[in-house]
C-alpha cells in the first residue's frame, strides 16, 4: 500500500504542478489580451476557470494525502495524555472522512458527472463536455479515499 501511496504523490504533485502552470499561462494570456490588446480572450477565461476546479480539488486529495489539509485538532490535544481514546478519535475521524469521500464525493460527483454526460451539456468558449469538467470530484474523492485508508490501516496496526 505504501507503494501505491508513494506512486500517487509522485504522481498528483506532477499533475498539480503542471495544471499550475497552465492555469498561469491562461490567467498572463487573459491579462495581456484584455488589458494591451484590448481584446479579451474568452477561451482563456473558461480555460482558467476550469483548471482552478481541478488544481483545487486535486490538491486538496494530495494536502490530504501529505497530512496538510486544514484540522481542528482541539479533541486531539486534549486526549494527548489518553492513547486508548486517542486511537479510538482518530479512527473515527479516519472513519467519517472515509464516508465523506465515498458518499459526497464518489457516488455524488459521480452521478453528477454522469448526469451531465447524459445530458450532452457542452462549455461555451470551448465546447467541452461539463462531465469531464465535473470528473474532477469523484476522482478527487477516489484518491482520498486511498489516502484515508492507508491512514486507517496505519493507525489499526500502530500501539
Amino acid at each position: 500500500m505504501n507503494m501505491v501511496t508513494s506512486l500517487l504523490n509522485r504522481a498528483l504533485a506532477f499533475f498539480c504542478t503542471s495544471l499550475s502552470i497552465l492555469l498561469v499561462a491562461c490567467v498572463v494570456i487573459q491579462v495581456f489580451s484584455r488589458y494591451v490588446l484590448n481584446a479579451p480572450s474568452t477561451l482563456t477565461d473558461e480555460m482558467a476557470r476550469f483548471l482552478f476546479i481541478w488544481v483545487g480539488l486535486m490538491g486538496a486529495a494530495y494536502a490530504l494525502g501529505q497530512k496538510r489539509h486544514l484540522a481542528i485538532d482541539l479533541l486531539i490535544m486534549k486526549l494527548e495524555n489518553k492513547p486508548v481514546q486517542l486511537k479510538g478519535l482518530k479512527l473515527l475521524i479516519s472513519v467519517i472522512s472515509m464516508v465523506f469521500a465515498a458518499i459526497i464525493m464518489v457516488y455524488g460527483g459521480g452521478s453528477l458527472m454522469l448526469k451531465t454526460l447524459a445530458t450532452g451539456q457542452v462549455s461555451p468558449s470551448l465546447g467541452i463536455e461539463m462531465g469531464l469538467v465535473y470528473a474532477a470530484i469523484p476522482l478527487s474523492g477516489c484518491f482520498m479515499l486511498i489516502y484515508l485508508f492507508e491512514e486507517f490501516l496505519q493507525q489499526l496496526t500502530s500501539n
